[in-house]
């Protein structure tokens, strides 16, 4: 049989899922400037292990898809990219970021004063770390996509990413902000809570973001309450029962949970928004397991369940119950610009993790 290309497989499968979720017109646009992003590594036999391994996903496909469920009805594709050079490696994906970006901002009016602000702290010339920078295409129903670029808080490594989110609060003007996340750190001082990202939306609208996210090792429940809890618009008792319905009541002691709390142009020193994810695929036996307890947690939500079905469908290359990670993340979003839940599925275009089977199967 001809081998299939990354491009092929991820391609067919965000046709599929633009048809899904009613964004069938803007299929063509959404696999053009994926092909564009994988750059050479979109041109790799899909059965074969990839050239780089990307943090993005599981089996290292440089691409997740996530479906947004906003709490008016409608749905948003977001495609999760990381770009790659022909020889791989970290200043070599750097520069081919680099290179993706400049292309984009041919394409789409992106507004990159944000990123200029602080380039100097996030990426330096001798990047470390699992990546430098990432980029996420919003779809919408009209209009350009949202572009926005997540950042590694530890490319300068571990022990400089604090020093390094402060400095880049501080250049986006909130100062004073790091105070806040120390004093809403669940466990201060212990390296069980991390910043794993930094990322900008680069557009120039009230409802531009910096989101600055936290992953929590070991957590439980109610740590995800406390980062939460200087929040207005965080509801901890339906923050509880999120985490609770897709992974338990924790410790999670696998995948850690992650938090992000978002600032907007009109913030001072304390976010507006707060965002919890549940990396659900590491206490569900199998998608199949996953998918039940998705549809509970978005039926609570008021989400339309028949969407999340046919999302799944249209990226599913096999039974559900033959494997688990393919919904790899659910996140509950509370506050501006955009509450709701989003739905993070992997495309597994390189490999299917077994279910796990036994007493231990799907346990926080």
């Amino acid at each position: 049989m001809p081998a299939i290309t990354v491009n092929e497989f991820t391609g067919a499968q965000v046709r599929r899922l633009c048809v899904a979720i009613g964004l069938g017109h803007r299929a063509d646009e959404a696999c053009a400037v994926l092909a564009d992003l994988l750059g050479p590594q979109g041109d790799l036999d899909r059965g074969r292990a990839p050239v780089w391994r990307s943090d993005i996903s599981d089996d290292h496909t440089p691409v997740e898809y996530s479906v947004a469920f906003e709490e008016d009805g409608s749905h948003t594709l977001r495609l999760l990219v990381e770009a790659g050079a022909a020889e791989p490696g970290r200043r070599a994906n750097l520069d081919a970021a680099e290179a993706a970006l400049d292309r984009l901002a041919t394409r789409y009016p992106l507004a990159l004063d944000k990123l200029d602000a602080v380039r100097g702290l996030f990426l330096p010339e001798d990047p470390q770390g699992l990546f430098a920078m990432w980029f996420s295409l919003v779809l919408r129903r009209s209009g350009p996509p949202m572009v926005k670029v997540y950042l590694n808080p530890q490319v300068r490594g571990a022990a400089q990413a604090e020093r390094l989110v402060g400095a880049g609060l501080d250049r986006l003007g909130f100062a004073g902000s790091m105070d806040w996340v120390r004093a809403h750190t669940p466990r201060q001082g212990g390296g069980l809570d991390r910043f794993s990202f930094f990322a900008l939306d680069l557009e120039d609208t009230p409802a531009a973001r910096v989101k600055l996210y936290q992953s929590h090792h070991g957590a439980t429940a109610a740590d995800a309450r406390f980062a939460a809890g200087g929040t207005a618009a965080a509801d901890p008792h339906r923050l509880t029962r999120f985490a609770t319905d897709l992974g338990g009541d924790g410790p999670f002691r696998g995948r850690p949970l992650v938090s992000s709390h978002t600032f907007l142009a009109s913030d001072a020193a304390r976010p507006r928004g707060y965002s919890l994810y549940v990396p659900i695929r590491d206490y569900v036996p199998d998608d199949g397991v996953a998918l039940v307890r998705t549809r509970a947690a978005l039926a609570r939500c008021g989400v339309d369940t028949a969407a999340l079905d046919r999302a799944v469908e249209a990226v599913a290359t096999r039974p559900l119950v033959d494997g688990v990670g393919l919904i790899a993340h659910v996140s509950l979003r509370m506050g501006p610009p955009r509450p709701g839940v989003t739905v993070y599925l992997s495309a597994e275009a390189h490999g299917v993790a077994p279910p796990v089977r036994g007493t231990a199967a799907g346990a926080a």
